[in-house]
């Protein structure tokens, strides 16, 4: 038996019927979670909706012994973002942990990239988060107790033809940190995870569906779900953090800045000064990983107010 237990938790984890939300959904059932197995049941691209894969999802879980129901609320809007809290609330009486899983894919980049595709984005990964987390936090503030894990991912680094996709996976990096700094003392942790794991929302080519043959060695989706498990649990205690997990690799993801050049003399820089400390301005030998807002304006204006 795992020094990990999940008994009495109550865990949301949305887009959970299949491929990483199937992994988490499962490993935190296992461990002893009551989970909501949330699924809209759309195409990878978004849309539309059935309701058998996260009725199939749950049932599976039930037969393995674990506690689970489902749900297919669309948390894209505010009204499903209510309803899969309210099923935790009505089904286990609590909601204590929210993996915010779900997500879709549009390929596109410029030009021909239109809004409607960065709004599909926006819509499904950054409110789709922000409607759970917003339904759940009156109560995880209540019980002083909750842990959400986001779901980011390495696309934000940027691909030719992903621009959507990377412009909402960056967008909950901020809401995550801002987030960390509103729950203040409270025992509520925010993370990112950006899983490395071979799920349909991968290839490109619609007809290339990673779901038609087995994944690539050691790409397998459960190969992610011990750091989300590890990240949901309440030994965990590491918020506004951002992980990396798959391939049998586990690490971190983290903004950093530098002290960078500080122009001195009573006269202002000039762009002559910029281009002249260029170097220093993009030095990454010596960093620094800021914990809020606070923290990196303390750092980069502290020359103006010295101790």
């Amino acid at each position: 038996m795992s020094e990990f237990n999940f008994t009495g938790r109550v865990a949301v984890v949305t887009g959970a019927a299949r491929g990483i939300g199937r992994g988490y959904a499962g490993l935190l059932a296992e461990l002893g979670a009551s989970v909501v197995v949330n699924d809209f049941g759309g195409t990878k691209e978004g849309t539309g909706g059935d309701a058998a894969p996260a009725r199939t999802a749950a049932s599976e879980l039930v037969a393995a012994g674990g506690i689970a129901v489902p749900d297919t609320s669309d948390i894209s809007t505010v009204a499903g973002g209510q309803a899969v809290i309210d099923t935790a609330l009505r089904e286990f009486g609590r909601i204590d942990i929210i993996v915010n899983n779900a997500g879709n894919i549009r390929w596109g980049g410029p030009p021909d990239v239109d809004a409607a595709n960065i709004q599909s984005h926006l819509d499904v990964h950054v409110l789709g988060s922000f409607n759970t987390t917003r339904a759940a936090w009156p109560h995880m503030i209540a019980q002083n107790f909750g842990r959400i894990v986001m779901t980011g991912s390495t696309g934000m680094f940027g691909l030719p033809d992903n621009l959507g996709y990377a412009t909402a996976k960056a967008g909950l990096i901020g809401m995550t940190r801002s987030l960390t700094v509103a729950a203040g003392e409270q025992n509520i942790t925010i993370n990112v995870i950006a899983p490395n794991a071979w799920t349909r929302m991968g290839p490109r080519d619609a007809d290339d569906r990673p779901d038609a043959r087995p994944a690539p060695p050691n790409m397998e989706p459960e190969l992610v779900a011990p750091m989300v498990a590890y990240l949901a649990h309440e030994t965990c205690t590491v918020s506004g953090e951002i992980y990396v997990a798959g391939a049998g690799r586990f690490g971190r993801i983290f903004i950093a800045g530098n002290e960078g050049y500080l122009h001195t003399g009573d006269a202002p820089a000039t762009i002559e000064d910029v281009a002249a400390n260029w170097a220093t301005i993009n030095d990454d030998t010596t960093f620094y990983v800021p914990a809020s807002l606070m923290d990196w304006a303390g750092r980069f204006m502290g020359h103006l107010y010295p101790r």
